[in-house]
């Protein structure tokens, strides 16, 4: 990572998520602030869906265990109120009342009807929608949507967390497509599931296998991970904007 100006030092720690984080204090004053992180990923390869689950957790509903729900507590619990009932409802759509509902597959129900009953739309004003909104307007971004995602399966008794990163697109790789052009940062959901562990779902791209999927940290909200978060010193005035440029593509 570089940045200029040139920081006295760069102070590489964990945060309560265990999120890698960078604290930088540039030492002079400066007309821009750019950071420049470069990293590589090694992925596995092993599709999400050939992780199986354990016994108890194959339908749902299935509980977790006293440990798992110590450490997954803050994953449990809604983030929003729902005191009309409106996401708890919604969510309910996705139990199958004929028969038993697989608990992997339920998700995946909820993936796939955000995917085509919703309509992606771009959104460069900080924050989030609420799961109420989105309902509303049938409409979000990828953070949007995977909001409304986590705090539905929260209501159904899963634990789930936000996940912030990128998304690999393979034409991207391909220098006759591409034209410099470059991806953009992307959200998406992490649900744990016993004897998997925490499985990607993608409700933007209807997405579950998660070689695509590069993760760069996880939140109990959108809000808690924000990729870069500061502060500045200067008139209101003094600020033009902030760019960002992502560049994701398979190493030679």
């Amino acid at each position: 990572m570089t940045v200029n100006p040139v920081p006295q030092n760069i102070r590489l720690i964990q945060d309560v998520y265990s999120n890698s984080v960078a604290l930088v204090q540039p030492q002079s004053p400066a007309s821009e602030l750019k950071i420049v992180c470069s990293f590589s990923v090694e992925h596995t390869g092993t599709p999400a869906l050939d992780f199986p689950l354990s016994p108890h957790a194959l339908t749902y509903p299935f509980a977790y265990d006293k440990e798992e729900r110590l450490v997954l507590a803050h994953y449990i619990s809604p983030y929003y109120n729902d005191p009309d009932g409106i996401i708890n409802e919604w969510a309910n759509q996705f139990i199958d009342g004929d028969g038993a509902t697989g608990s992997r597959q339920l998700l995946m129900s909820m993936m796939e009807f955000i995917r085509t009953h919703m309509l992606y739309l771009s959104r460069f004003e900080e924050g989030v929608q609420t799961p109420h909104r989105t309902l509303e307007l049938r409409s979000g971004t990828c953070r949007d949507f995977a909001t409304l995602m986590i705090e539905a399966a929260r209501h159904l008794g899963y634990a789930a967390r936000f996940v912030s990163g990128y998304l690999y697109t393979p034409w991207l790789d391909d220098r006759s497509q591409s034209g410099g052009a470059t991806g953009t940062t992307h959200a998406w959901v992490q649900v744990y599931l016993p004897g998997a562990g925490w499985m990607p779902f993608d409700p933007t791209n209807d997405l579950i296998d998660g070689t695509d999927l590069i993760r760069v940290g996880v939140a109990r909200h959108a809000s808690l991970a924000s990729p870069v978060s500061g502060s500045w010193t200067g008139f209101p005035g003094d600020f033009l904007g902030m760019s960002v440029d992502v560049n994701v593509h398979r190493r030679s």
